[in-house]
C-alpha cells in the first residue's frame, strides 16, 4: 500500500487544510485588534463579535450533518465554502480601505465564515472516507490534527508579524488568500468523489436519526459522552487560566504566548507517534491510555509553586505532553468515528459530536468563571482536573476496552466488531 505522505491527493487535502487553518489562526487575532484598536468597539460589541464565531456551530451544526449524508459529492460544496469564506474575509480590507468598515461588518463577516466553517467541516469528515483507505485513516487523521498544530505554532506569529507590517485589517486579506489557496488545492485533487446517499425522511427526522445513534451505539455514545466531559472542564479551566498564570503563579505575560506554542509543538510530535502506535497498537488502545493522561497537566498546574524557573520548565514540558496527548486522543477518536458510523450516518454522527462537545464549551466557560468566585482559582483548577478524569469512565467502561482475549471490541485489529452500527433504524 502506498504511504500517505506519497499520495498525491491527501497531500492536496492535508496542504488544503493546514493552509487554510494557518489563514483561521492569523484572523483570530486580526480581527479582534481591529476591533479593538482601529473601531474603538465597546465591550458589549467585542462579546457580540467573539460569540458570532461560535453561533453557526450552534444554530446550524446539526442540520450540516443530515446535508452532508444527502450529498452525492462532498467536494464542490468544500470547494464552495472555502471560495465564500475567502470572498467574506477579503471584504474587510477591502472596507477598510473604503472607509466604511465597523464592527456589524466585522461581525457579519465573522458569521459567513463560521458558517461556512462548520459545513464544511461536516462534509469534510465524509470525504476523507473517499480519499484514504480504511487502514490508513487513523494515518490520515493524525496527519489533520497535525495541520491544527501547525497553524497554532505558525499563526500567532504570523499574525503579529503581518499586523506590524500592514495593519491588523489588512492582515485579515491572509484569511482570505489562505481559503482562496485551501479551494484550488481542493479542486486539483483527482480522487472520484461518489457517495451513496442516504435515503431522506425530511430534515427533523433526519438530525434526530443522527442525534439517535450517538446515543445509542455504545462505541459513539462513550466517544461523544468523552468528548463533552472534557470539553466542559476544559473550558472551566480555561475561564481562569489566564488569571491565575499572570496573578497566582507570577508567569510573565510575554511568556505565556511562549508556553502556548510548547502546546503546538507537542501536537506535532503527537501526530507522528499516534500514526505508528496505532499502527501497531490499535486506535483503541491508544484512546485507551491517552485518555489516562488528560488531567495530568491542570493538576499540575493546579500543584504547581516554587522559583519562576522551574515553573517555567514543568509548564513548557507539561504542555508539550499535553498536546501530543490531544492529538493523540482527537485522532483516534475521529478514526474510530469514521469505522464505527456506517456511511450513510458518517454526516450526522459527526455533526452530532461536534455540536453538543462544541456547544458545551460556553457553559463550562461560564461554570468556571462563577465558580472562581466562590471558591477561588485554584480550587477551580483542581476540580476541573477532576472533571476532565471523569472522560476515563466514559472510555473504559465502553466496548473500547479490551476484552478478556485481548483485542478490543470494535477496533480494526479485532476479528470481528461487536459494536458496530449495522444501519438506521427505520
Amino acid at each position: 500500500m502506498t504511504p500517505l505522505r506519497r499520495q498525491r491527493d491527501y497531500r492536496l487535502l492535508w496542504g488544503a487544510r493546514t493552509v487554510s487553518v494557518t489563514g483561521s489562526e492569523v484572523s483570530k487575532l486580526a480581527i479582534p485588534l481591529t476591533a479593538v484598536t482601529l473601531l474603538t468597539a465597546s465591550p458589549t460589541e467585542m462579546g457580540l463579535l467573539t460569540a458570532a464565531a461560535s453561533v453557526p456551530a450552534l444554530v446550524f451544526g446539526l442540520q450540516t450533518g443530515a446535508i452532508a449524508d444527502r450529498l452525492t459529492r462532498h467536494r464542490p460544496v468544500m470547494i464552495a465554502c472555502e471560495l465564500v469564506a475567502g470572498l467574506a474575509a477579503a471584504t474587510v480590507p477591502v472596507a477598510w480601505l473604503l472607509g466604511t468598515l465597523n464592527v456589524i461588518w466585522l461581525i457579519a463577516v465573522a458569521l459567513v465564515v463560521g458558517t461556512a466553517s462548520v459545513l464544511f467541516r461536516a462534509v469534510n469528515f465524509p470525504h476523507l472516507a473517499v480519499i484514504v483507505s480504511p487502514d490508513q485513516r487513523t494515518e490520515a487523521m493524525a496527519g489533520l490534527q497535525a495541520s491544527y498544530s501547525v497553524a497554532s505554532v505558525a499563526g500567532p506569529g504570523l499574525a503579529g508579524l503581518l499586523v506590524q507590517l500592514v495593519t491588523a485589517p489588512l492582515a485579515v486579506l491572509a484569511e482570505a488568500l489562505s481559503f482562496l489557496t485551501s479551494a484550488v488545492l481542493l479542486r486539483s485533487i483527482r480522487t472520484p468523489d461518489r457517495h451513496e446517499p442516504a435515503p431522506s425522511r425530511g430534515m427533523w427526522r433526519d438530525v434526530t436519526e443522527g442525534l439517535r445513534v450517538s446515543a445509542t451505539h455504545p462505541v459513539l455514545r462513550a466517544l461523544l459522552g468523552a468528548g463533552i466531559t472534557i470539553n466542559f472542564f476544559a473550558m472551566t479551566y480555561m475561564a481562569v487560566h489566564m488569571l491565575y498564570m499572570v496573578n497566582t503563579l507570577g508567569i510573565p505575560q510575554g511568556l505565556i504566548g511562549a508556553l502556548i506554542a510548547f502546546s503546538g509543538l507537542g501536537g506535532l510530535l503527537g501526530a507522528w507517534v499516534t500514526t505508528r502506535l496505532a499502527g501497531r497498537y490499535g486506535a483503541n488502545r491508544v484512546l485507551l491510555v491517552s485518555v489516562l493522561f488528560f488531567p495530568a497537566e491542570v493538576l499540575i498546574v493546579g500543584l504547581l509553586s516554587g522559583p519562576l524557573w522551574w515553573k517555567l520548565a514543568v509548564l513548557a514540558v507539561s504542555g508539550t505532553v499535553t498536546g501530543g496527548i490531544v492529538v493523540a486522543f482527537s485522532t483516534c477518536m475521529g478514526a474510530i468515528m469514521l469505522d464505527e458510523a456506517t456511511p450513510e450516518l458518517r454526516g450526522r454522527v459527526n455533526a452530532t459530536t461536534t455540536f453538543a462537545v462544541q456547544g458545551v464549551m460556553a457553559l463550562g466557560g461560564l461554570a468556571g468563571g462563577l465558580l472562581a468566585e466562590w471558591v477561588g482559582l485554584r480550587a477551580v483548577i483542581l476540580i476541573s482536573a477532576a472533571g476532565i478524569a471523569l472522560s476515563t469512565l466514559w472510555i473504559w467502561a465502553s466496548p473500547l476496552r479490551p476484552s478478556r482475549r485481548g483485542a478490543p471490541h470494535g477496533s480494526r485489529d479485532a476479528t470481528s466488531s461487536t459494536a458496530r452500527l449495522d444501519g438506521p433504524a427505520v
